[in-house]
């Protein structure tokens, strides 16, 4: 197992800790992109926890608020809160919200959700660090169901029109949003053709796949002049086997049960 991939588990770890407190939660959501953030903070990111505010960071925005239980998994990982503040979330009080929420929690560079906002902002910050003459990147995670929304279109032909090569966005299609899949209530397919032709470097990998991620970002560094959008198909509730056969799981309620079950299962995968 790489290290990024340790990573990853250890991330799936500390959902299943944060979802056990509290019984209930976004936990599908924290599962299945614990590889793309095991890649990010891990491998791609340019910061220093110590130092939040360094001018020259890499932004990570997560446009979807409620996949924060996966992104306080990564914070804590990397050293940027506690990692015994897990036990908070969703408490009373609790800098861990549901939906993760600017300023209060450190690490946090946006206040996601409303959903379809997300890129917006990250295009203004590329922006900024381009007319700043700084080398930081942007990365913005938004889902399939934000892909619905009208100016997460804006967002991108504004960013293409700029040539904000500085600029990577990571849908994530998990196949499902709060009313059903996606293919359902607005259908976004071809996804990846529709940010191809909105201007964008596109490509489309397994999302579950840390080679695949890490490739794919690789390959994007390698390309000038486009934003990059990187599509990433993911399995809600990835390496837990009672949540990824579950038929809705966008939020998630757990019987006490449960909880030895899924962590016994998440721990069989190697």
């Amino acid at each position: 197992m790489s290290i990024i991939e340790s990573k990853a588990k250890q991330l799936r770890r500390h959902v299943l800790r944060m979802a056990e407190v509290v019984g209930q939660g976004y936990v599908g959501q924290g599962l299945g992109i614990a590889d793309l953030l095991a890649v990010l903070y891990f491998d791609e990111l340019k910061y220093d926890p110590n130092r939040l505010d360094w001018p020259d960071r890499d932004r990570f925005l997560l446009s979807i608020g409620h996949y924060s239980i996966g992104l306080y998994a990564a914070l804590a990982e990397a050293g940027i809160i506690p990692i015994a503040e897990l036990d908070t979330y969703g408490r009373d009080g609790s800098r861990l919200e549901m939906s993760g929420t600017e300023k209060i929690c450190p690490g946090l560079e946006i206040t996601g959700g409303s959903l379809g906002h997300g890129l917006s902002q990250a295009v203004g910050m590329a922006m900024g660090l381009r007319l700043d003459q700084r080398p930081a990147r942007v990365f913005n995670l938004l889902s399939d169901g934000e892909c619905q929304e009208g100016s997460t279109w804006e967002a991108a032909m504004c960013a293409a029109h700029y040539r904000l090569d500085n600029l990577f966005a990571f849908i994530d299609c998990n196949n499902q949003q709060a009313d059903g899949p996606p293919k359902q209530i607005m259908n976004i397919e071809p996804i990846d053709q529709k940010w191809q032709a909105f201007g964008w470097d596109t490509q489309r990998v397994n999302g579950n796949d840390i080679r695949a991620i890490t490739d794919a970002i690789a390959r994007a560094r390698g390309t000038t002049g486009q934003p990059h959008a990187i599509v990433l198909d993911t399995l809600m509730g990835k390496g837990v086997r009672i949540f990824e056969e579950r038929e809705k799981n966008h939020f998630i309620r757990v019987e006490s049960s449960e909880w030895q079950q899924a962590l016994a299962q998440l721990e069989e995968n190697q």
